[in-house]
């Protein structure tokens, strides 16, 4: 039996719905070239922060304004514009040369929480060659007369702020903090998000107890994550067209399995091919055919969403009724 891996996300056709998402290894041509190589049906770069475009301009100004009206030859010894290479344009010239090495899409990605010109980078990676862009919002309130309307708001302005600037496919990248997700995917989409990636990690702070003092600590995810995704995905997908992607603890085929019985469109991986190795794709892109094949799916297609909320025996597994059966069928460890 010919068995059909091919799926679409943001409107593009992929050969199958595994997809590398950010990672150090897609920060450069190079590991761009090996994801592909590996087996990749789509790559997402990591995301340029809302923070480095902010300092480079802040610094370009800092540089050019420096004692220029006292010292007007001083000038002479400062590079043009043009030569004066920060970050961002780093990012824009990845693109560019990419494009020109690898025939899979390339997504770009902005990281921000607040709408400013800082979106113009949103054109620049259109024009650079990005087949897509993913806006992965990551906005922490903290001001206790900010009601989550107004956390609601600050996102749903964002996106349709970079909406009106770019024409390529929008992906919005988001957590689960919101009382009601359903509601807020649907705002996202009437924004313009043309899909969804469920769902943005926290990456939680620490405390150093030695230098008392807050420290970033980033863990890779368990396979423990897929199940938030893997929930809201079930219940999203009748009543969202936009595209799904699911991101956080993908290490099997199991788990790729999953989550398009649940709806996904693409599944995103980036802690597995940071521990196994990026070759990990194409291993679970076999087994995956193999699954299909054992269990007569011709297509991926026929398969996505066949366990979702609107298509599963009992959709109130997904609520509440899950709740109480787990607990009453927990049995504690023998060794405990």
């Amino acid at each position: 039996m010919s068995i059909d891996l091919s799926t679409k996300y943001l409107g593009i056709k992929l050969a199958h719905p595994l997809m590398a998402s950010a990672s150090p290894l897609s920060v450069t041509v190079e590991g761009i070239q090996r994801l592909e190589e590996s087996g990749a049906a789509a790559v997402v770069m990591p995301s340029l922060f809302e923070e480095q475009i902010l300092h480079e301009e802040q610094e370009m100004q800092r540089l050019y304004e420096f004692k220029s009206e006292s010292f007007a030859e001083s000038l002479s010894y400062f590079p043009e514009a043009e030569e004066f290479r920060s970050a961002p344009q780093e990012y824009l010239t990845t693109i560019t040369e990419a494009k020109k090495k690898v025939s899979l899409p390339v997504i770009a990605s902005l990281n921000g929480c607040s709408v400013g010109g800082w979106t113009s980078y949103a054109k620049l990676m259109q024009e650079a060659g990005a087949d897509g862009l993913e806006l992965n919002v990551y906005f922490v309130p903290t001001d206790p007369q900010m009601s989550g309307t107004d956390v609601e708001r600050r996102y749903i302005d964002l996106v349709a702020s970079v909406r009106q600037t770019v024409s390529i496919p929008l992906a919005v990248k988001f957590g689960t903090n919101f009382s009601s997700v359903p509601h807020f995917a649907q705002q996202l989409a009437d924004a313009g998000a043309t899909g969804l990636v469920m769902f943005n990690r926290w990456l939680e702070p620490d405390i150093d107890l030695e230098k008392l003092q807050i420290t970033p600590n980033l863990v890779l995810s368990n396979r423990y994550e897929m199940r938030v995704p893997l929930r809201w995905i079930a219940i999203l997908r009748e009543h969202l067209s936009i595209s799904l992607a699911a991101t956080s603890g993908v290490h099997y085929a199991e788990d790729l399995i999953k989550l398009i019985l649940a709806g996904a469109d693409v599944v995103m991986m980036a802690s597995a091919l940071l521990k196994y190795g990026p070759e990990t794709l194409g291993k679970l892109r076999e087994d995956l055919r193999v699954w299909m094949e054992e269990n007569e799916y011709e297509s991926v297609a026929q398969m996505k969403g066949s366990m979702s909320r609107a298509n599963c025996p009992q959709p109130s597994e997904l609520e509440r009724g899950n709740y109480m059966k787990a607990l009453v069928s927990y049995t504690a460890p023998m060794d405990i």
